[in-house]
């Protein structure tokens, strides 16, 4: 899932390890993820934002499989963004973003069937540096299209932040909501539910139960308990765990139609990383 447009607009970097073990089993999934964004100010309060995502998906099967699974063994996300947004007035930011991305095995030249194309527009409404307000909020509106999903039209995004006092906060809206307490500066604990996955283009199609197979997808619905450590003003270290509320991890044919299902068991949810912020 892509993260939400203000962590895209304020975060710089990041550096993060996620991991699921399958329950009763030796399988597991592991992801690492590193991204980048560079924003270029304009004029006016305006910025253009240059970025890139990649992601490592490592799916330790040692499971029997009706299949060849180093086909699907290890899977590469990378993303490129150009973000744009400037001042619209005084309460409401506008912010554009379009974002190729390459989804893979990449076992062999990429071809059009590796490449997805997704983007968006938001409108933000973001009053939380305004002291004279006693409950600060930040809200966003937004139409945004992502191949992976299958669905062809635009969809409606919508995320709600704000502080209920010095040390109370949430957020209600996809792919994260949380509820956070702030226990001082550089300490913070949350809870959390939050949507986690992929879908990707096998480049080695296999044949399993007679049908083909031409994509591996996964989706998550994950609930936990998280805390973030301020480094410094700028630099933040965070750790996730939980447990899922759905699992779905599936191989597909060319249609997306499930062909064969590799995990359906709730499991442990473990994400860990270092981000550095505006």
């Amino acid at each position: 899932m892509s993260t939400s447009v203000y962590a895209q607009l304020t975060d710089l970097a990041r550096l993060e390890y996620s991991f699921i073990p399958k329950s009763n089993s030796e399988d597991q999934y592991t992801r690492l993820r590193a991204m980048l964004n560079y924003p270029i100010e304009m004029k006016k309060e305006s910025y253009l934002i240059i970025g890139g995502e990649y992601n490592r998906i490592i799916l330790n099967l040692e499971d029997k499989y009706p299949f060849d699974t180093e086909k699907v063994e290890t899977i590469n996300i990378i993303d490129f963004s150009l973000g744009y947004t400037f001042k619209m007035n005084e309460k409401w930011r506008f912010g554009a973003k379009f974002n190729p991305r390459i989804a893979s095995t990449l076992t062999k030249s990429i071809t059009s069937d590796d490449i997805f194309m997704n983007g968006g527009i938001y409108f933000i409404n973001d009053r939380t540096k305004e002291e004279s307000l006693k409950s600060p909020y930040r809200l966003i509106l937004g139409l945004t299209y992502n191949a992976t999903t299958g669905i062809p039209f635009p969809l409606p995004f919508v995320s709600y932040f704000r502080e209920i006092n010095d040390t109370w906060s949430f957020s209600v809206g996809v792919p994260k909501s949380n509820l956070k307490y702030a226990i001082n500066e550089n300490n913070d604990i949350q809870a959390f539910v939050g949507l986690d996955g992929y879908l990707a283009h096998l480049q080695e199609p296999s044949v399993v139960n007679g049908k083909n197979v031409d994509n591996v997808s996964l989706s998550v619905v994950v609930g936990g308990v998280g805390y973030e450590y301020g480094f410094t003003k700028h630099v933040v270290g965070y750790l996730y765990t939980g447990y899922t509320f759905r699992l779905n991890n599936v191989l597909r044919n060319e249609n997306r139609d499930e062909v064969f299902k590799l995990d359906d068991v709730n499991a442990f949810y473990l994400r860990s990383g270092i981000k550095f912020k505006i």
